[in-house]
């Protein structure tokens, strides 16, 4: 396995990537110029109450990000894409929201001689998060005059207008009514939208294209497959990774994103064999679904009881007195399978071994 960075010590590796215990800027700077397909991370955001992993204010959040955001864009391949999930927060005292996160977006994309970064907005995706708590509780739950804030924004970021992209990789299973649909035929006719739908909407073309919300198998019956939403909750409490943190008195990270993300992400914008890099890797999952889809990945976390946790996802450490038999020294791929059964036709075409 060859990858795009410094000869550095890792803190874990495996057949496809490895782990890096340090700040991100610094081991950014280690990275080869313009040799990672796709960077996708959730870095901390700028609440209100201070996290562990750190987060900084709504007001020092833009500049605090280029400077990150500039080795992004050197590290990045020309037609590779920066993903990044970045969830929304009130101004203190008030029930009105900050901008912070769009303010962020627009200095992504002003040209570099105007101090911005030079990115194109390819699309915004959006992650649907029905289990997440009805906060700020002052205004949801003892005033009643907000509602719960569950979607966080998915900015999709890229070099150039045209990035690395096929939407074929990431087919869902068509509904029920499309299959009649093909079935029984279509007739061309001119929709109340004034669109002219023709014959062609009822062809087969091996699955729907999705829409730019993100959903798994337990919530997209719950939002009816909406339009741009990602509908996944993070609340797993029995998977491997935290069964294992469990036994080993390892904190697991608060803010885990769910599998659907970066599965969508690394579906559409990279190829097997392609790098996949995630600077605020946390509890890694994305470099556990990377490597699961045969994607060489590099994974930066400044917490080393965070990359302890993340470990146990890739390396199971027994129970005492358990003993592992000789096959089941590393992956557990029966324990836990991150990424999410027929959630898109395509992708065991493009997984490693024929996993999906």
């Amino acid at each position: 396995m060859t990858l795009p960075i410094s000869d550095l010590e890792h803190f874990y590796d495996t057949a496809y990537g490895a782990a890096y215990l340090g700040d991100s800027l610094d081991l950014l700077k280690k990275v080869k110029t313009a040799s990672v397909d796709l960077i996708c991370t959730s870095p901390p955001f700028a609440l209100l109450r201070q996290k562990k992993y750190g987060n900084v204010s709504s007001h020092e959040y833009v500049e605090w990000f280029m400077q990150f955001a500039r080795e992004y864009k050197r590290v990045l391949k020309p037609q590779g894409s920066l993903v990044i999930d970045i969830g929304g927060t009130w101004i203190k005292n008030y029930p009105v929201r900050s901008l912070y996160h769009y303010e962020l977006v627009l200095q992504l994309c002003r040209p570099e001689n105007e101090g911005g970064c030079g990115l194109f907005l390819a699309q915004e995706l959006y992650w649907y998060n029905p289990a997440k708590l009805p906060t700020p509780a002052e205004w949801v739950t003892i005033r009643r005059e907000r509602v719960k804030d569950a979607v966080n924004t998915v900015w999709w970021l890229s070099k150039i207008e045209h990035p690395k992209a096929n939407n074929r990789r990431v087919l869902k299973p068509y509904s029920d009514s499309q299959k009649v649909l093909m079935k029984n035929g279509y007739k061309a006719k001119l929709r109340p939208s004034e669109h002219q739908i023709s014959t062609k909407f009822g062809a087969d073309n091996g699955g729907a294209i999705p829409p730019n919300i993100f959903s798994d198998a337990e919530t997209e019956g719950e939002i009816g497959m909406p339009v741009n939403v990602i509908s996944a909750s993070n609340t797993a409490s029995n998977d491997v990774y935290q069964q294992q943190c469990r036994l080993h008195d390892v904190k697991p990270h608060p803010a885990r994103f769910p599998a659907a993300l970066p599965e969508f992400v690394i579906g559409l914008c990279t190829e097997p064999g392609d790098v996949v890099l995630d600077p605020f890797c946390g509890s890694n999952m994305t470099g556990w679904v990377a490597e699961d889809m045969g994607r060489r990945w590099l994974s930066f976390e400044i917490q080393e009881d965070y990359l302890i946790g993340s470990k146990f996802r890739f390396f199971p450490i027994p129970k005492p007195n358990e003993v592992l038999a000789p096959n089941e020294t590393s992956r557990h791929h029966d324990a836990e399978v991150p990424v999410q059964q027929n959630l898109f036709v395509s992708t065991g075409e493009f997984a490693k071994n024929g996993n999906t």
